[in-house]
């Protein structure tokens, strides 16, 4: 049986990310012939729309560029994709980069000015918290050297 890993949906192809398109990654593929991918999208999960008013985390909270506070949707899409790590028993996930619900090490600073901090967003953090390994999409290759 393979492991299994969850995966941001928007690697795999699927147009969820706030402007409705994809972020699919070379790469991923390898990985399907090694693990069993179980994809999420904490926005979708926590309930918010696609296409969605871009967002970005401002110390606890997020707030989209109009304004709107929408931490509680992202609290929930991560409480969601815990919820699927632990049902599918992952020990591991491969998140988008600089996102602000799976951004890993480094996310936008909340201005819109693309300026990125040091930080997590809020589903990375959460996994990471409950000891589920965390990686951004150009960290591919461990999981591959890991096999």
């Amino acid at each position: 049986m393979k492991k299994r890993i969850l995966i941001s949906a928007c690697l795999l192809g699927v147009g969820c990310r706030y402007d409705g398109a994809s972020k699919a990654y070379p790469g991923v593929e390898r990985l399907m012939e090694r693990y069993e991918l179980i994809p999420v999208c904490p926005e979708q999960m926590g309930g918010l729309p696609t296409p969605r008013d871009p967002a970005e985390r401002q110390g606890e909270r997020v707030s989209t560029r109009s304004g709107k506070d929408v931490t509680e949707a992202y609290r929930r899409g991560a409480a969601e994709a815990l919820r699927l790590a632990e049902a599918f028993s992952c020990t591991a996930a491969v998140l988008k980069e600089r996102s602000p619900s799976c951004g890993k090490g480094e996310i936008y600073d909340g201005s819109f000015s693309r300026t990125l901090i040091p930080g997590s967003g809020v589903t990375a953090e959460l996994l990471a918290h409950q000891g589920i390994r965390v990686l951004g999409e150009s960290e591919l290759g461990e999981l591959e050297a890991e096999y």
